[in-house]
């Protein structure tokens, strides 16, 4: 029989809950079978005090999630290698079960082609997940698991293959959409993403417009998306979809001029290579529910 695969974790933090931080760590600790080694990364601030073991990288500045992603996915040795399995966590989470680990070393080793697990993401308290954290357009029964096209970024596991054969995730971004950035590079290679609903963080409710730069980082990444992914032909259609979906979600003056703002910024900056996928991954995506137009 072969090793039990091995499982890392890459948790970033502000330095700003201690206490949450310390109840996600000691459920990581407390999960079944081999230990699951741990890399906390203070992104531009001092790490709390740590259990023994847990080890730390603080960096002088915040690169933004998906930066301080990446350096905890290096910790790991270059694209991960010295693990199998690599969870990424919100420091505000909590996995609700012991055997979290356990049912990601399973499902890697049953099917060699799935390369990203997204976890279910509900509240402590109620027990709910918001509909906006199942990644798939059928989303009203969180409790189904299927296949689908994306993941949620603070609430998965993903086999370290992956990054070394696709990359990392896009520095640039700072916040928002780099989870759909990887995962469509990642299904361009061939690989596929499970949102398993028997995987549960728990993490409090809350909106992502409570972030100030949410508006227009949402759009200047989504238009970054589209120019760095999608085949030349899509790309109108795709920005044009999420701008009528944006008119007809009706935001606030001051959200909506944010908006824009970054919209006009998704255009006119870098947004890092160009590698648009082929059509045949556009018929994947369609196929899975969500093709790349909305």
């Amino acid at each position: 029989m072969s090793a039990p695969m091995k499982v890392g974790a890459v948790i970033i933090t502000m330095g700003n809950r201690p206490d949450e931080l310390r109840a996600l760590l000691d459920s990581i600790a407390k999960q079944d079978g081999d230990r699951v080694e741990v890399v906390v990364v203070g992104n531009g601030s001092p790490v709390p005090d740590v259990p023994e073991g847990v080890r730390t990288m603080e960096l002088p500045e915040n690169l933004g999630i998906p930066g301080g992603r990446n350096v905890g996915i290096e910790a790991f040795g270059p694209s991960g290698r010295d693990v199998d399995i690599l969870l990424f966590l919100d420091d505000d989470g909590l996995l609700a079960q012991h055997d979290t680990a356990e049912l990601c070393r399973e499902a890697f080793a049953a099917d060699p082609r799935l390369g990203i697990i997204s976890f279910r993401i509900a509240d402590p308290e109620t027990g709910e997940t918001q509909r906006r954290h199942v990644p798939r357009l059928r989303a009203k029964d969180p409790m189904r698991s299927s296949r689908v096209t994306t993941f949620l970024g603070g609430a998965n596991a993903v086999r370290t293959q992956v990054f070394a054969e696709v990359g990392g995730l896009p520095d640039e971004f700072f916040y928002a959409h780099e989870e759909t950035d990887l995962a469509w590079r990642a299904l361009d290679a061939g690989w596929m993403i499970d949102y398993r609903s028997d995987m549960v963080l728990y993490h409090p409710t809350t909106a992502p417009s409570r972030h100030a730069v949410y508006h227009r980082m949402v759009a200047r990444n989504r238009v970054w998306l589209a120019r760095r992914n999608l085949p030349t032909l899509l790309i109108p259609v795709y920005l044009g979809v999420w701008m009528l979906l944006t008119l007809v979600r009706r935001p606030s003056r001051p959200a909506l001029r944010a908006w824009f703002g970054g919209f006009r910024e998704g255009w006119t900056s870098p947004c890092g290579p160009r590698r648009p996928m082929k059509w045949r991954t556009v018929w994947r995506l369609t196929r899975l529910g969500r093709p790349p137009v909305i």
